[in-house]
């Protein structure tokens, strides 16, 4: 069976840090881009940086730029999201989702992406 699976979110003050897993089993996630997509209450799932099967590194979230970094660990099969200077606006839902490297690497599209996992509560909050 083909699986992300996230972890590492949790509760968190202003300023402070998280890092994201994203474990995929079934399928090896360096032949594969993938992405961190958030979906806060009431408002639609945005992209928010995603890395190509290569290692090469987008991002699409201006608000994050300087604070985000994705990587990954092809000897895990992990992929991460290292979060810094958490704003109370960063509270969303976080997914992690892969598949084969998009044509259109000028946005990060939730239609361009097949293999989703269940989220992880990320909570900014003082």
């Amino acid at each position: 069976q083909l699986r992300l699976v996230e972890s590492g979110g949790g509760l968190v003050q202003p300023g402070g840090s998280l890092r994201l897993s994203c474990t995929a089993s079934g399928f090896p996630l360096d032949h594969y881009a993938v992405a961190w997509f958030r979906q806060a209450p009431g408002k639609e799932r945005e992209g928010v940086v995603c890395i190509s099967s290569s290692g090469g590194e987008f991002i699409d979230a201006d608000s994050v730029r300087g604070r985000f970094t994705i990587s990954k660990d092809a000897t895990k099969n992990t992929a991460y999201l290292q979060m810094n200077s958490l704003k109370p606006e960063d509270t969303a839902v976080y997914y992690c989702a892969a598949d084969l490297d998009p044509p259109d690497v000028t946005t990060i599209r939730v239609g361009d992406f097949g293999f989703w996992g269940q989220g992880t509560q990320v909570t900014v909050s003082s």
